[in-house]
């Protein structure tokens, strides 16, 4: 009876310790997903937090090899919903020459187009920035 006694003693511990530890894990992800996403910048007082979107903003344009790595990547890499595919220079040609050039594209880029919504995924791309990423997927 006294070694069973012991083997639940030592379940026991072992569950409140990786509780605990679970515990701690969790207030730190709340802590993470509570944390403010901005801050308010008064003019001529020096900002001590800035908005994710300022932050790439102040520091210069991304390019647009940045851009379609962390924006567009996840439908024109793989054509998904007919999205026309990264370096398939000849689909993008055949889109621009039917929607009036380079800035058509644009356009369609800016305003969304079929299942793309307005800008795709980048909500704080510039209208450069956005150009770049299509040069950079069409080679045009």
């Amino acid at each position: 009876m006294n070694l069973i006694k012991k083997f639940l003693a030592a379940q026991a511990a072992v569950l409140a310790l990786w509780a605990a530890g679970a515990q701690a894990a969790t207030d730190e992800a709340i802590a993470e997903r509570l944390k403010p996403v901005g801050g308010v910048c008064i003019q001529g007082q020096e900002c001590a937090a800035a908005a994710p979107g300022a932050a790439a903003a102040a520091g210069g344009a991304r390019s647009g090899a940045d851009v379609y790595a962390k924006f567009c990547t996840a439908c024109h890499a793989s054509g998904l919903l007919n999205a026309p595919i990264t370096g398939d220079t000849a689909t993008w040609q055949a889109r621009a020459d039917e929607k009036g050039g380079l800035n058509a594209l644009l356009q369609n880029a800016i305003t969304g187009i079929n299942a793309m919504p307005p800008k795709g995924t980048c909500g704080d791309c510039t209208d450069e920035e956005l150009e770049d990423a299509i040069q950079h997927m069409s080679g045009l």
